[in-house]
């Protein structure tokens, strides 16, 4: 359990880090479009709202990706597809079952896990955060 803690708590670290990047890179973004978001038009604010989308779902894809990268490396696949597969039920924690890891690194599955939960709950946060001031600035805009 300690090799699994030494490999899985560096990158979970490694994907707060990028979660965390990607979130000042998707704020930047709907920051700078404010002249695009405060105006009446639904679907400008629409399109902005959905590249932050975009930028957030690419963050929690990435680290699914690293995870099935650590997986691959510790040779518990043989190929990427099955681990990256395995990696997004894990992320996700929809728990199938149906492709398991060796009893010695199976423990790298709750810790991913944990992750996933802890960055999608940080994705759905901004994106309420942006959802929230960009309808508020459309139907002020929309009032005047």
């Amino acid at each position: 359990m300690l090799m699994n803690l030494l490999f899985g708590i560096p990158t979970m670290v490694l994907c707060l880090l990028l979660q965390s990047m990607l979130i000042v890179v998707a704020v930047r973004f709907y920051k700078r479009r404010d002249a695009e978001v405060a105006n009446p038009s639904l679907w400008s604010t629409m399109m902005v709202v959905s590249s932050v989308m975009l930028i957030l779902v690419f963050g929690n894809l990435a680290q699914l990706t690293i995870w099935a990268m650590l997986f691959l490396f510790l040779g518990e696949f043989s190929n990427l597809g099955d681990a990256v597969y395995h990696s997004a039920v894990n992320f996700a924690t929809l728990g199938y079952g149906d492709v398991v890891m060796s009893d010695r690194h199976k423990f790298l599955g709750p810790l991913e896990a944990v992750n996933g939960v802890l960055m999608i709950g940080v994705s759905t946060a901004a994106l309420t955060i942006v959802f929230q001031d960009a309808f508020r600035k459309t139907l002020r805009a929309r009032q005047d």
